[in-house]
């Protein structure tokens, strides 16, 4: 039952002690605003990190062509190794633990794509269909690259959704011809990037063999990717160690020229990141219970005061008649209400401010700063208990004097 009286003495309670009532709600807002401000600026920093691995599959190989830094069987340094169609092939069939694989060349010189009167300067790439799932694409109409157009030498074309709107504006382009470098590609399918990036939006992909082809690259490839399914870190690394020393060996460089083929595995780097972002969580945790101690040691010290402060007001309660359970449960209802109101205010100051920075702050390494309310709230409530407790027991010591003794009290 509401026992306005008690309320009313409560908030009389406070307001003759103002100054004591604000510290102890400014331990608890602080705790509570620093935890969340901590928290979300770590899944912030983590959700940018893990953005920049979005665009493509978190578990390939990447290999670049360079130029050879070692003199190596008689030849050289600063020759520069060249790529071809046989490295594809030899790798897909002689490597193992490769899931998908695809060999790319780029078209570096101007790009011109046109369509009836519409013109646009845009990135050629030229793949084979596993393409699509090493750089995560999203077909949202028609479809990707695939076998047939390798084989036969198709002229296929997928365009992405912001090719679609500078050539087509509202005409639906599939089965369309366009221009590519003045040579009519049938427009096959329209695609999306996973994380919507303006540089992987201003591209389209022909099939690798046409290109070759039609653009006289012969057989030569510029980039091997290789995806490794579910490979382990150690695993991956054995796998690319065995596509280096093949390409070394078909190429005739030493295994240990990094410079002769660029090797870039995704799986050791995403890892990399995994662990330091596991570090940085511990960092974050060890930080915010450093804050929450804080606030308890803040919240227990005041209550201990309020407390000794209002051992004469106990022994004249109880003097009057009123049971050490009333007592008691008075100040605790004090301690309660202080604590969770200001754990509430620092809840909601924390996810405002958070709210107003990911509107403000939209890097590639920090977006979308976020919390966890559970743990949050379970912080309030912790704090609250704290500061409930922290009153119980010296309340209930002064409760249990006897009046004349309690108002002797200094």
């Amino acid at each position: 039952m509401f026992d306005l009286d008690k309320w009313q003495e409560i908030f009389n309670t406070i307001e003759k002690n103002k100054l004591r009532t604000f510290l102890t709600g400014f331990s608890v807002a602080w705790g509570i605003f620093m935890l969340i401000i901590l928290q979300g600026s770590g899944i912030g920093l983590q959700n940018g990190v893990e953005n920049e691995f979005r665009s493509s599959a978190t578990n390939t190989i990447w290999i670049w062509s360079g130029q050879t830094s070692k003199a190596y069987a008689g030849m050289q340094p600063g020759r520069y190794i060249q790529m071809t169609n046989e490295d594809h092939d030899n790798i897909s069939k002689t490597v193992k633990g490769i899931d998908k694989m695809s060999s790319r060349y780029q078209i570096w010189n101007a790009s011109t794509i046109s369509y009836n009167n519409e013109f646009g300067s845009f990135s050629i790439r030229t793949v084979h269909p596993d393409y699509l799932y090493i750089e995560k694409m999203q077909i949202t109409d028609g479809r990707f690259i695939n076998k047939m157009d390798i084989d036969e030498y198709r002229k296929s074309v997928v365009i992405s959704t912001k090719v679609k709107d500078a050539l087509f504006k509202d005409e639906d382009p599939m089965g369309k011809y366009i221009q590519v470098n003045t040579v009519p590609f049938k427009v096959v399918g329209i695609f999306t990037d996973e994380d919507g990036r303006d540089e992987n939006m201003q591209v389209i992909y022909l099939p690798l063999s046409t290109a070759q082809r039609v653009y006289g690259a012969g057989n030569r490839i510029n980039t091997l990717a290789v995806t490794v399914g579910d490979a382990s870190v150690e695993e991956s690394k054995a796998i690319q160690e065995d596509i280096r020393s093949r390409l070394a060996a078909r190429h005739k460089y030493d295994p240990t020229d990094d410079r002769a083929m660029f090797l870039w595995n995704s799986v050791e780097e995403f890892q990399k990141f995994k662990s330091l972002f596991a570090s940085i969580r511990l960092f974050i945790w060890i930080i915010g219970i450093g804050t929450i101690i804080a606030g308890v040691v803040g919240v227990s010290n005041i209550m201990m005061i309020v407390v000794k402060e209002r051992t004469k007001e106990i022994g004249i309660r109880k003097a009057l008649g009123a049971t050490p359970g009333s007592v008691i449960g008075l100040i605790l209802q004090e301690a309660i209400l202080i604590t969770g109101f200001a754990g509430y205010i620092g809840l909601v100051l924390g996810v405002g401010l958070l709210e107003l920075i990911s509107k403000q702050i939209d890097t590639p390494f920090f977006r979308q700063p976020e919390v966890n309310i559970n743990v949050a709230l379970g912080a309030t409530l912790l704090l609250i208990v704290a500061g409930a407790l922290a009153g119980f027991f010296p309340a209930r010591k002064a409760a249990a004097i006897k009046p004349i003794v309690a108002l002797r009290d200094e």
